[in-house]
């Protein structure tokens, strides 16, 4: 099970709290567990990804194991560590303002 924490304004939206676990099959990348998330909680589809092009949004970052992992391709293997649920893949909420 991979383990992945949301921001607050999307765990209210998929009315989870705390991290939630999905399963991937085959190599453990950015593309399919986000595929997981959004096939178990529909209503997030189109808040991390763009719904047409699949690209991440721009005020959304991707970390594991301590490493921004936003602009790496998405189909890129995650760490071992997230791979074995170690460690949890977290999407943020990135700030804006001025």
């Amino acid at each position: 099970m991979i383990r992945v924490i949301l921001p607050p304004h999307l765990r209210t939206l998929a009315k989870v709290s705390g991290e939630v676990r999905v399963e991937v099959s085959g190599p453990v990348t950015q593309r399919l567990v986000l595929d997981a998330v959004e096939q178990r909680f529909p209503m997030l589809v189109g808040t991390m990804r763009d719904r047409r092009t699949g690209a991440r949004r721009a005020l959304v970052r991707f970390f594991a194991c301590e490493e921004d992992l936003s602009n790496e391709p998405p189909d890129a293997p995650l760490p071992a560590a997230v791979a074995t649920g170690a460690e949890p893949f977290l999407v943020v909420g990135a700030m804006a303002g001025g």
